[in-house]
């Protein structure tokens, strides 16, 4: 037998593409050789790679109405707190509360300081509140307890529950919930306030959460069970989801494979994830994994288009745009990506401080000069959107229709819209 820990060799590669090219499924063997593919040049493996996912791809947007369009959601990153019981070793999102207090902020950002943000981005056609938190602060730091029973919530997720609604009548923006793992009966419960949710798988890796030193060591939210049990109880639940894997964390490249097929295995049973983020590792100051080397741009076009011959045509594959370099973009839609995700034009991506977003304009050329249209969609795929009855709670359907075109994409240029003010009675 081969030796795992040894690279496949040429032969390999070259086998698992021929195999590919004829049609065939491809099998975890293969889809794990094939993340050995490199060179660009005509005929190499990696541009023979790029040219299968590239054509998967093609045909998933023609069969949906929509060749050639790449698309991405207007968005308002609000990062409602940087708390969290979690301690990932390549996170700089998350505070102590000493650090909050010595910072003046608060433990959460409070009702009015979130209306605010999110008037501004509706005022800027913002069409997603992007709902972006720590795991359960309220499980490892007493400071965030106290605020919320200061302000009269339980948890952390009533309070984002609370807010959903608040930002959805208030404004006419589609709430978006990342509040990191959730029970079958929180979902239940959050569902009838959000347009949609998402929470990363990262990777199905034990070896990365068990082991002294690792990524997820000591981060009880990255069981890979139990984020595993999340996407299972959000399709059961008919929750829109995006999920996704972050590769560059220490995984190996069976591990990339087994985490990739966990969501295809998941996404076909239920049909709620109709969007995969495929996310490279950018090592960060002041983690730590500050000393570890971002993800190769080859290594990562390689891993895009695996999971784009595995996700298959229905499932949108989604590079985060700013974590690559403008210049290597134009590779990333050639390894089979069709939505960049949410971009804002007010707020920063407060995960990756470090990473401005492209401005909009920019995006829309560079995808042009790759010969796609830059295309608006809203907080959850169009298939989602056309489909409200199936996917959506009858009080999250008006600001959706109030949003989407004929095909489920973000009326162009269309501003939300809230709820007009009630009258107080005579």
């Amino acid at each position: 037998m081969p030796d795992p820990t040894l690279p496949p060799s040429d032969r390999s590669v070259a086998d698992a593409l021929s195999s590919a090219e004829t049609g065939a499924t491809l099998e975890p063997d293969q889809a794990e050789v094939l993340l050995a593919a490199r060179g660009l040049g005509p005929g190499e493996p990696l541009d023979r790679l790029l040219r299968l996912a590239s054509a998967v791809r093609d045909a998933g947007l023609a069969a949906a109405g929509r060749p050639g369009v790449v698309t991405y959601s207007r968005k308002v990153f609000v990062p409602l707190t940087t708390l969290c019981r979690d301690r990932c070793h390549y996170c700089t999102f998350v505070d102590t509360p000493l650090q909050l207090a010595r910072a003046g902020r608060a433990p959460f950002m409070t009702e009015d300081e979130v209306l605010a943000l999110t008037r501004d981005g509706a005022a800027l056609e913002c069409k997603e509140a992007l709902f972006t938190l720590g795991d359960r602060p309220e499980a490892r730091w007493p400071e965030a307890q106290q605020w919320l029973d200061a302000h009269g919530f339980g948890s952390t997720l009533a309070y984002v529950r609370h807010l959903a609604v608040r930002v959805r009548e208030e404004t006419g923006m589609l709430p978006h919930l990342n509040p990191g793992v959730m029970t079958a009966d929180e979902l239940a419960d959050l569902r009838p306030v959000a347009a949609s949710m998402g929470m990363m798988l990262e990777t199905t890796s034990r070896d990365l959460f068990e082991r002294r030193g690792a990524a997820h060591y000591g981060s009880p939210d990255k069981d890979p069970a139990v984020r595993l049990q999340v996407l299972e109880d959000a399709g059961a639940a008919a929750v829109p989801f995006t999920t996704g894997v972050l590769l560059g964390i220490g995984e190996t490249p069976a591990d990339r494979v087994e985490s990739l097929l966990a969501v295809v295995d998941v996404a076909r049973r239920h049909g709620h994830v109709r969007e995969a983020i495929v996310q490279n590792f950018r090592a960060k100051p002041r983690t730590a994994m500050r000393g570890e080397p971002d993800l190769a741009l080859q290594e990562y076009a390689a891993a895009l288009a695996v999971a784009r011959l595995l996700l298959g045509a229905d499932v949108r594959v989604q590079a985060p745009p700013n974590l690559s370099d403008p210049a290597e973009l134009a590779l990333l839609l050639r390894a089979g990506v069709d939505d960049w995700g949410g971009v804002s034009p007010l707020t920063p991506d407060h995960v990756n401080p470090e990473r401005p977003w492209p401005h909009l304009d920019d995006l829309a050329r560079w995808s042009a000069e790759c010969g796609f249209e830059l295309r608006e969609r809203l907080a959850l795929q169009p298939e989602h959107a056309l489909d409200a009855q199936r996917w959506l709670d009858p009080a999250v359907r008006p600001a959706v229709s109030a949003l989407a075109g004929p095909d489920g994409l973000a009326v162009q240029g269309r501003r939300p819209v809230g709820l007009a003010p009630r009258r107080p009675a005579a």
